[in-house]
This record gives C-alpha cells, sequence and structure tokens, in this order.
C-alpha cells in the first residue's frame, strides 16, 4: 500500500540535572561543591534515505523518542549524553507541524539531513555556584526539558512533468512507453493507486522526470474519489501534460475534461492554475471517420451528403491553442505522435526555471514560546531589598534557555512577558534598576 502522508510524535531528549554533592576526604572535613553536571537530551534529526519510496514505515510506528541525558555525578563527574534518533524519510518529504500544518523544512534540493528538534542541555553542578560568599550552594542547575512536537510528514514527488487526466485515458500506457516505469494497466478505473515515476530519455537533448497522477475526478480538491491523495505530488511539476481521450471511447467529452480538470488544480492551489500546460490528445487510433452519408438529392440528380462530424482534434485545437496550449494527437498505443511531444516538453522546460521547487520554512520550533499553567510566585524580600520569583515553570525555563547567549537572553525575556512575570513584578512596584533573583541568579530590572 502506498502512503504519501502520515501523522508522528516526537520528542527530543531531557538535558540531565546538575548534581549537588561535596568533597569528603579525609583530613577535609569541610570540602567544597564537587556536583558533576548533567549530559545532554539527544536530539531528533530527518534524513534522507535514497533506497525509499513511501511513507509506509510510518503508519506502524508512530512514536519516535531521543534518549535522555544522564543526571551528574558527584566527583565533578558529567553524565553522559543521550543518544540522537535518526528519523529517514524520502527525498520530496515536507515536515509540518500539524496542529497548524506550516511547513518545518522540506527534505529535498540541498537539505539532506535536518535537526527538528535539539536535545535539552544538561544542567551545571553545584560546583558552578561557589562564590566568596555562598561556598556551599545547596543546589544546581535542572537540565533543559525535553521538547515535544506532533509532526505531519506529506510526500511530493519530485518530477519535472506530471501527466493529469481522468481515469482511464492512457495516462500509465503514455508513461510505460515513454520511459522505463512500469505501471500496472488495465481497461477500468482506478488501475493506478500510485503516483509512478519515470525517466524519458531523449536522443539529443538531455532527458527529464515524468510522473503519473492517479485518475482525478471532479471534486477531488474536495476530497470526492482518489484523486484528492494525490493533488500534492504535482505541486513541484514545471510543466502539465493533459492527457485526453479523443476517441471519446467512453463518452466524455475531451474538452470538457481538460476544464474540469483545471478547475480542481486551480481549487487545490492557484498556482497550478498558471503552470505551462500542453493536451496529449491519445488514442488517436480508436478516432472512427465517419463516412459522407447521402440524405437527398439535388435538382440535378445528383446525391447530396449531410455535413461530416468535424474532426475531434481539429475542436480541441480550436479550443485551446488560441489560449497558447499546444495540442498533440498521439496514440500511446501505436506511438504516434509521442517523439514530438516529448521534443516540445523538452523545449518547454528549457525556458522555465530549473531550480528544484523547494517549500520555504513556516514554522520555526525553537522560536516557539511556551506557556505553562505550572505556578510561580513573585514576592518581594525586604530583608535583602530585591524581588524574588520561584516556582517550577521559573526552574525549568532557567533550565532550558542559555542565559549566556544573547538569543537566550531575548528568549527569556519574551518568557518572562508572555506567561504575565513581568506583570506581577509590576504590581510589586519594581522599579529599573531593582534587582530580581531566581534560584541563585540575579539580575537588574529594565524595561
Amino acid at each position: 500500500m502506498f502512503a504519501d502522508r502520515a501523522k508522528i510524535y516526537i520528542r527530543s531528549g531531557k538535558g540531565g540535572d546538575g548534581h549537588v554533592s561535596f568533597r569528603r576526604e579525609k583530613y577535609v572535613p569541610n570540602g567544597g561543591p564537587d556536583g558533576g553536571d548533567g549530559g545532554d537530551g539527544g536530539s531528533v534529526i530527518f534524513q534522507v534515505d535514497e533506497g525509499m519510496n513511501t511513507l509506509t514505515d510510518f503508519r506502524h510506528i508512530r512514536k519516535y523518542c531521543a534518549e535522555h541525558g544522564q543526571e551528574g555525578g558527584k566527583r565533578n563527574c558529567r553524565g553522559k549524553n543521550g543518544s540522537d534518533i535518526i528519523i529517514k524519510v524520502p527525498q520530496g518529504t515536507v515536515i509540518k507541524e500539524a496542529e497548524s500544518e506550516k511547513v518545518i523544512v522540506d527534505m529535498s534540493g540541498e537539505t539532506r539531513q535536518f535537526t527538528i528538534l535539539k536535545g535539552g542541555k544538561g544542567g551545571n553542578g553545584n560546583q558552578h555556584y561557589a562564590t566568596s560568599t555562598m561556598q556551599a550552594p545547596k543546589y544546581a542547575q535542572p537540565g533543559q526539558p525535553a521538547k515535544e512536537l506532533d509532526l505531519i510528514l506529506e510526500l511530493k514527488v519530485i518530477a519535472d512533468v506530471g501527466l493529469v487526466g481522468f481515469p482511464n485515458v492512457g495516462k500509465s500506457t503514455l508513461l510505460s512507453r515513454v520511459s522505463n516505469a512500469r505501471p500496472e494497466i488495465a481497461n477500468y478505473h482506478f488501475t493506478t493507486l500510485n503516483p509512478h515515476l519515470g525517466v524519458v530519455d531523449l536522443d539529443d537533448a538531455p532527458g527529464f522526470v515524468i510522473a503519473d497522477i492517479p485518475g482525478l475526478v471532479e471534486g477531488a480538491s474536495e476530497g470526492v474519489g482518489l484523486g484528492h491523495q494525490f493533488l500534492r505530488h504535482i505541486e513541484r511539476t514545471r510543466v502539465i501534460i493533459h492527457i485526453v481521450d479523443a476517441a471519446s471511447t467512453e463518452g466524455r467529452n475531451p474538452i470538457e475534461d481538460i476544464y474540469a480538470i483545471n478547475k480542481e488544480l486551480e481549487k487545490y492551489n492557484a498556482d497550478l492554475s498558471v503552470r505551462p500546460q500542453v493536451i496529449a490528445a491519445n488514442k488517436i487510433d480508436a478516432i472512427v471517420k465517419s463516412e459522407p452519408e447521402a440524405v437527398d438529392l439535388d435538382d440535378n440528380g445528383e446525391l447530396i451528403y449531410a455535413p461530416l462530424d468535424k474532426d475531434p482534434i481539429e475542436l480541441i485545437r480550436e479550443e485551446f491553442e488560441p489560449q497558447g496550449i499546444k495540442v498533440f494527437p498521439i496514440s500511446g498505443v501505436t506511438g504516434d505522435g509521442i517523439k514530438e511531444l516529448l521534443y516540445y516538453v523538452r523545449s518547454m522546460l528549457d525556458e522555465i526555471d530549473m531550480e528544484p521547487i523547494v517549500f520555504e520554512a513556516e514554522y520555526i520550533p525553537d522560536e516557539v514560546i511556551p506557556i505553562s499553567n505550572e505556578p510561580f510566585t513573585v514576592i518581594y524580600d525586604e530583608k535583602e531589598d530585591e524581588y524574588v520569583v520561584e516556582g517550577p515553570r521559573i526552574e525549568k525555563m532557567l533550565g532550558y534557555t542559555n542565559l549566556e547567549s544573547e538569543k537566550g537572553f531575548r528568549f527569556f525575556q519574551n518568557f518572562m512577558k508572555e506567561n504575565g512575570i513581568l506583570t506581577e513584578l509590576e504590581k510589586l512596584g519594581i522599579q529599573e534598576g531593582d534587582t530580581v533573583r531566581m534560584y541563585g541568579l540575579s539580575f537588574d530590572y529594565y524595561k
């Protein structure tokens, strides 16, 4: 079963907590702190695997967790780092945040490996907090907490050209004739349930990759039929080939079919409606030439013939070539007209920017400010003349954030603001230059 969409849960490793301990050596009754640092937690890393072409594996395993860092130990022993978890995906996989469906990263182009969640940094042991006035600190820094995220994985195949058309118009037959692809072919609807990729080789011109997008139906963009499952695969294509049954072997009108397909493409993604297009009027070998039929005699006694039905190819050309869409009569069975079609498509690709279509990042996990419901307290310590902020919410964030970097400090400031801590300090009458103490760390308050 082909799978091109999956929902998974990922979690990075928690940083190990710093350790609180003191030297206890013979003849050294009052040894200083020697608590070691905690190990860093493992990261969640996505990597392109050239051997994969579906997301089937993610239907069986939906939870992926990196290893936690170990707690620090006595005698300055640092905890062991947690192992990273590497998740392999096919090339062309777009990774999105599940709730908003905003793009985090597109695993295509030059992006072969990407870290989505970094492991938590290990906390400092109490040895780091010894000062001239605090020679026996009984606290250590907790490790940064694990980060978690629900993701949507979407596979969008990478092809230069996309074949679209209603079921049973001959897309698979054409693909099998022009490339090395071997799709299943039969005379019934929805034979093709998987997008098929094939490489087209030309004698005296560069080749290109072509994709057979499974049969669409009207309403596909809204979830009708099977085609809606595969519309995403055409988003990267640069040229669209419309395959229509010019012989109307099933009673369909090829002109109406083209308009219907374009409507579905536009509804799904407006950008698709302006992609260069070409029409392949297939099954010309099945077009029945009508014989002239005598209907009356003229005044001279000669037969009067009814006007012949117009050639369906000419009807399609009259409708679309004035719109700048070239029409090629072809036969997937006999091969007639296919060479001309392929070389024309190649010329279209030569005129188009060949930079790979890569979806831009819209969501950066590290920049999302967590809002916690855990309690915190803000008090004024008259004895020390400073404001004290405490609580599990604050302790976790101090462990989570690298305050030594400008980015980390700005992140912590935003956390204080978004979680209402600055508001509480202002209610207590804090002024610029006043001191705020948080778990052994002191800050000057400035707006």
